[in-house]
C-alpha cells in the first residue's frame, strides 16, 4: 500500500508526465563519453578551488596563463581556438590578468594585440604549474609508459574526429 504522503505526490504530477524509466536508456556506469565528462569536471573542480583558495585565480585564468606560456606573442584569438574557449572567456581572463598584472598586451601589426606573460605572471605560472600537473598524474597514475602514449593518441583521434564532424554539423546548417 501507499503511504499517505506518496498518494499525495501522485496527485502533484501532471498526466503527461513519464513517471517510469525509459526501455532504452544509456548505462551510466559504462556511457564513455559520461565517464570522461565526469572526470573531467572532478579534476578540473579539484584544480579550480586550490588554485582558487592559494592565488584567487581559477582554472580558466590558469588557461591563458598556460598558453600564453606555451605561445607567447598569440593573440586572444588564437588563445581561444587553441584553447578550445568561448572568446568571452578567454576575454574576461586575460583582462582579469592584466589587472593583477601577470599579463600584458602589445600594439601588433594590422590592429592585433600579442599578448605576454609579465614576470610575476610567469613566477605565477610556476606556482600554478604543480597543481594543474596533480590531475594528469591522477590520470596517469596506473597506466604504463606504452599506455600513456596509445591513450594520448586515441583522445587526439577522438578529438580530431569531432573536430570533423562538427565541421561537416556546421556545414550542413549553413
Amino acid at each position: 500500500m501507499s503511504s499517505e504522503r506518496e498518494q499525495r505526490l501522485r496527485a502533484l504530477i501532471p498526466p503527461d508526465a513519464v513517471t517510469e524509466p525509459l526501455a532504452e536508456t544509456i548505462d551510466p556506469e559504462n556511457f564513455t563519453p559520461r565517464l570522461l565528462a565526469l572526470l573531467s569536471n572532478a579534476l578540473v573542480w579539484r584544480e579550480s578551488q586550490e588554485m582558487r583558495r592559494r592565488f584567487g585565480l581559477g582554472t580558466n585564468d590558469w588557461r591563458v596563463i598556460s598558453a600564453a606560456a606555451i605561445r607567447p606573442g598569440t593573440s586572444a584569438t588564437e588563445l581561444s581556438e587553441f584553447l578550445g574557449l568561448n572568446k568571452a572567456v578567454v576575454s574576461k581572463s586575460v583582462n582579469t590578468l592584466i589587472e593583477r598584472g601577470l599579463l600584458l598586451l602589445i600594439d601588433g601589426p594590422r590592429g592585433s594585440r600579442p599578448m605576454y606573460l609579465t614576470r610575476a605572471g610567469a613566477e605565477m605560472h610556476e606556482a600554478m604549474l604543480p597543481i594543474s600537473m596533480r590531475g594528469q598524474e591522477i590520470i596517469l597514475a596506473d597506466l604504463s609508459g606504452e599506455d600513456i602514449g596509445r591513450l594520448n593518441h586515441l583522445l587526439r583521434r577522438m578529438l580530431e574526429k569531432t573536430r570533423e564532424l562538427q565541421t561537416l554539423e556546421n556545414g550542413a546548417q549553413v
